[in-house]
């Protein structure tokens, strides 16, 4: 059953399934807590309390907010953390990724650790050269500027043809789960609205984090002519021996969906050994 949080006037829904410590699982751009359809029923049978979110803007949750910076994102996490009674591990993809970050270092009595799947906690240069090298990457880049541009969900689905090289078995149900979302007044607008906003404040906040990190990276994300030095300079950021850096052969921009079981297998070590520490 799907539970909705008051914040500030508006509700954030999240479907909470499994008993132990808690693990909040919370999505990347354009997408919903469907995308953890595969791990969150893993964690969950793991003996994980596991909450499952629709981030502000998208999927169930509501519309209208004020603001959809990772910032804005991470001060909902943390008032769901602070709801179900923490401590918990985040486990953030894309830009969910720095707001775990932000979450985790404004919050650190609640945020024991932090699994940041393909994310966006850096600031990002322009990469021409990228751009002229690698074909994905420039696929993928000029998807994403014509949703920014034309706000047109035909723009979103070509986008996710590029950052999910392998597409799971329930794909043509999912696509069209996701279309019929963005359809909805507004939602189109709240993911053009998130594309907008810098990760300049996850990044600010990688020296001050004080728990374990794990960063997942696939190898043919097309958001980044080089998913492995995005994640080094992740690393390069927190501090000396917090995080830890693992690329998934073949995966793009979703993991979780591509590449569920090896996900699983990199997440639940990282559970058990940091739960139980909390």
């Amino acid at each position: 059953m799907t539970e909705h949080l008051s914040i500030a006037g508006n509700t954030i829904a999240y479907d909470l399934t499994g008993e132990g410590p808690l693990v909040v699982l919370a999505h990347g751009i354009g997408d919903s807590r469907h995308s953890y359809r595969f791990l969150a029923p893993a964690l969950a049978a793991a003996g994980y309390r596991v909450a499952n979110v629709d981030i502000r803007g998208c999927g169930d949750s509501g519309l209208g907010w004020d603001g959809y910076s990772r910032t804005d994102i991470a001060g909902d996490l943390v008032a769901l953390v602070r709801h179900l009674g923490g401590p918990a591990v985040l486990v953030g993809q894309s830009i969910s990724g720095g707001a775990a970050t932000i979450a985790a270092a404004v919050a650190p009595e609640l945020i024991a650790g932090v699994v940041e799947l393909a994310p966006f906690t850096r600031a990002q240069s322009f990469d021409l050269g990228g751009l002229l090298r690698v074909k994905r990457f420039r696929a993928g880049y000029t998807q994403m500027a014509q949703v920014i541009m034309r706000g047109k969900v035909a723009n979103w689905k070509k986008y996710l043809d590029v950052a999910l090289p392998v597409k799971p078995a329930d794909w043509d149900a999912e696509l069209a789960r996701i279309e019929a979302k963005l359809s909805e007044p507004g939602r189109m607008e709240a993911l053009r609205a998130m594309c907008k906003t810098s990760p300049a404040d996850a990044g600010k906040q990688l020296p001050n984090l004080r728990c374990p990190v794990l960063i997942v990276e696939g190898s043919l994300d097309p958001d980044w002519a080089d998913p492995r030095a995005e994640g080094e300079k992740i690393l390069a950021d927190l501090p000396r021996g917090l995080g830890e850096l693992v690329v998934v052969d073949g995966a793009g921009h979703y993991p979780h969906v591509q590449t569920p079981e090896r996900v699983a297998e990199l997440t639940l070590p990282f559970l058990d050994r940091t739960l139980a520490r909390a």
